[in-house]
């Protein structure tokens, strides 16, 4: 008689035939008795990969950590007081050209030892540093005097203001052949710069020398055309500004009105003049160096303060000395300089329609 084991039967060829369903009768008769009696399925399960969907699910939960963090940090940085504007993490922004004048270096040193400190922003034109003030980028600038100021302004509907005076740089009459103004024949030819901004200023150092006489009052936007020329001395020739210097050397030329950026390089000093305007003449007024701030900081005590240190024995010295002595030193009160400011951009607005 059969064991109970032999119920099972074996594939003849040794196969075990209880799990694998390989087809023969037997052992699907035995599977389903399997099934039948314990309800098991010896089938082997189907596996699935879920890498993919865990990596990506670990990805999204660093990411999602990563963006909290970020706000958190962000709300903690916005909560916590800035620095005080002067101090070393918060240095006061000052944008100028040349910032490796001695100047510069001496007020920086000076200003560190009254415990404010000074960051500088070299800029190599003049077209930059008052966009970088009004944006915020910068917190004073120093580089222009009151006309330029005064066009950016209107130009740009900006309302920046002067917050102390720095220098006023005279401009010169100068000639090869006569010692004084007063020798300069009736009828002679003098040659001024063309630009807009250095012929009015040369107008009116022609006006003050007693050459010309003008139809109505001098302004810094007096153009050739208001010279009253059945009155004056000389008539007034126009030329580029580099070439007034070699003008001098015209047989035609008496004389010619150089502009303070060409002395030196056309072999002059400024002792060399024949006549200069005054620093406190009305035609030197828009002309005076200064430092500017935003409307907004025109009354800050920190700015004002580095304009005073400007202002000390040992940075004025070094201006002077870098500028060959003919800086005027301008200390005028910021009051005085914002009134003129008014006054040259009414005029500019007048000027323009």
């Amino acid at each position: 008689m059969a064991s109970p084991t032999n119920l099972q039967g074996t594939d003849p060829q040794g196969a075990d035939n209880t799990g694998t369903g390989n087809g023969s009768g037997s052992s699907q008769s035995g599977s389903k008795d399997q099934q039948a009696a314990g309800g098991i399925s010896t089938a082997e399960p189907v596996r699935v990969d879920n890498r993919v969907r865990n990596s990506i699910i670990a990805l999204v939960v660093v990411a999602l950590l990563a963006v909290g963090a970020f706000f958190v940090f962000r709300a903690f940085s916005s909560s916590r007081p800035s620095a005080p504007k002067g101090s070393k993490d918060n240095p006061v922004v000052i944008g100028v050209v040349g910032a490796n004048d001695p100047q510069w270096k001496v007020f920086q040193e000076e200003a560190q030892k009254q415990g404010i400190y000074v960051q500088l922003k070299n800029f190599t034109d003049y077209t930059s540093e008052n966009p970088a003030l009004a944006q915020g980028s910068l917190d004073l600038n120093e580089f222009q005097h009151i006309l330029y100021l005064a066009n950016y302004n209107v130009k740009n509907n900006q309302d920046l203001q002067p917050i102390g005076g720095v220098a006023v740089y005279p401009l010169g009459l100068y000639s090869s052949r006569y010692k004084n103004v007063g020798s300069i024949p009736q009828g002679s030819t003098v040659a001024i710069p063309n630009d807009e901004t250095n012929q009015a200023r040369a107008i009116g150092v022609l006006e003050g020398a007693g050459l010309i006489k003008l139809k109505g009052r001098w302004t810094a936007f007096t153009t050739p055309n208001d010279i009253d020329a059945s009155a004056s001395k000389v008539t007034v020739k126009a030329v580029e500004a580099a070439k007034v210097a070699n003008a001098l050397g015209d047989p035609s030329v008496s004389a010619g009105v150089v502009n303070n950026d060409y002395v030196k390089d056309a072999g002059l000093s400024p002792q060399d003049a024949i006549y200069h305007d005054s620093a406190s003449s009305e035609s030197a007024k828009p002309y005076i160096n200064v430092w500017v701030s935003r409307k907004a900081d025109a009354n800050n005590a920190v700015y004002r303060k580095l304009v005073e240190i400007f202002h000390n024995d040992a940075v004025t010295k070094a201006l002077k000395d870098h500028f060959g002595g003919q800086a005027v030193l301008n200390n005028d009160s910021p009051e005085s300089l914002q009134k003129i400011l008014r006054e040259v951009q009414k005029q500019e607005t007048g000027s323009a329609k």
